[in-house]
């Protein structure tokens, strides 16, 4: 039995799930455009779906933003109709053996600092940075924009809040809250595990931890020790993992700014040199986005590495990019969704409808006399 969402859109595969809902694979009835369906129970008590929607619209056309066709409710469930993007930084990291090189880690960060500094330029905190939540083109391209499978996004603004309030021209104030953090806690920031509000910093805080996390092929935190009791405990109580993952972070910084993080120990000086910065960030300051970009780029010039859109996967070719990946992003208070293995690329080319209503107006256009197009004007 087929089922449709928002009248055209057929559905073909569950694709992703999670705690909040489930995302499918999709297509256009008419079009064949194929398509990610994101839905959620529409009787919970806090729609993150609504949110996430609402977020999605006000950010479209921006770099690596997707593009939401429709949403809204049908039957017993919320639901958003968007761009399917091909494998997250999480899946591809797997299929890399759990390790980019430097010259993948530099290409990603170039493209990730810009579009969490486009994101907060709109007055938004992304507020769950992390591999899973960055995912790279589909290799399918359109008449007006060809592939896009070198081109990073992101995705999985359910969690996300407004850190300025536009009409007043204010930040928001600082505040401490009880309970866990917001976000992953493998890669949430030091001021989130503490409880503090949410700020720029913290985006930019987990992005460092993101690009060191890639390149080292892991995070000193990444596998949390218990004692027997406190496993028991930590199935019962998520703060604890909040609190264990909080005292490794904190043990991995140096007190003495003349000596490295053992986090960045063995990595070029440029990742000590962001992790610091933006460790050290107010929680009302706006990050030199441009600077950040800058010391990455003097280290790919050092190294002699070109910006290119070569990545890891891209040297093995299709068999790579074909290949079904599994996602294991890291758990925690997150809207994000584990993937289940879509198919990475298709080969058909891609219907767009702004093509299509493009060269219907162009057509229209030509058929009609010159007069009559400067009246209509």
């Amino acid at each position: 039995m087929e089922y449709m969402y928002g009248g055209k859109y057929r559905v073909e595969e569950e694709i992703g799930f999670g705690g909040c809902g489930s995302v499918y694979m999709a297509t256009h009835a008419i079009a064949g455009k194929e398509v990610a369906v994101k839905v959620e129970p529409a009787d919970m008590k806090h729609s993150m779906l609504k949110q996430e929607s609402r977020i999605y619209k006000s950010l479209m056309g921006g770099p690596g933003v997707p593009w939401v066709m429709w949403s809204g409710r049908q039957g017993d469930y919320n639901v958003m109709v968007m761009d399917l993007l091909g494998p997250s930084l999480e899946d591809l990291f797997h299929i890399c053996n759990k390790q980019f090189s430097l010259k993948t880690v530099l290409l990603l960060a170039d493209q990730m600092i810009s579009l969490v500094e486009y994101i907060h330029s709109r007055d938004w905190v992304h507020r769950d940075i992390k591999p899973a939540n960055f995912l790279m083109g589909s290799d399918l391209g359109t008449s007006c924009q060809p592939s896009s499978c070198d081109r990073v996004n992101i995705i999985d603004f359910g969690l996300s809040k407004k850190y300025h309030n536009a009409s007043a021209g204010e930040h928001v104030k600082n505040a401490i809250y009880e309970g866990v953090g917001v976000g992953t806690p493998l890669f949430a920031s030091i001021n989130t595990h503490q409880g503090q509000e949410c700020s720029r910093r913290d985006d930019m805080e987990s992005l460092a931890y993101t690009f060191i996390y890639l390149l080292r092929g892991s995070l000193p935190w990444r596998k949390v020790k218990y004692s027997p009791s406190e496993r028991d405990a930590a199935e019962r109580d998520p703060k604890l993992l909040w609190d264990k993952t909080l005292i490794s972070k904190l043990a991995a910084e140096s007190a003495d700014p003349s000596s490295p993080s053992s986090l960045t120990i063995g990595l070029p000086k440029e990742f000590e040199l962001f992790y610091r910065y933006v460790r050290d960030l107010a929680f009302d300051e706006t990050p030199d986005y441009q600077w950040c970009r800058d010391i990455f780029r003097g280290l790919a010039k050092r190294k002699r590495i070109a910006y290119d859109g070569e990545f890891d996967w891209s040297m093995a070719g299709e068999r790579i990019w074909r290949r079904r990946a599994t996602s294991t992003g890291g758990k925690g208070t997150s809207a994000s969704t584990t993937s289940t293995a879509p198919p990475l690329v298709r080969q058909r080319s891609r219907y767009c409808e702004a093509c299509e209503a493009r060269a219907a107006a162009e057509a229209a256009a030509q058929s009609t006399p010159a007069s009559l197009s400067r009246r209509s004007r």
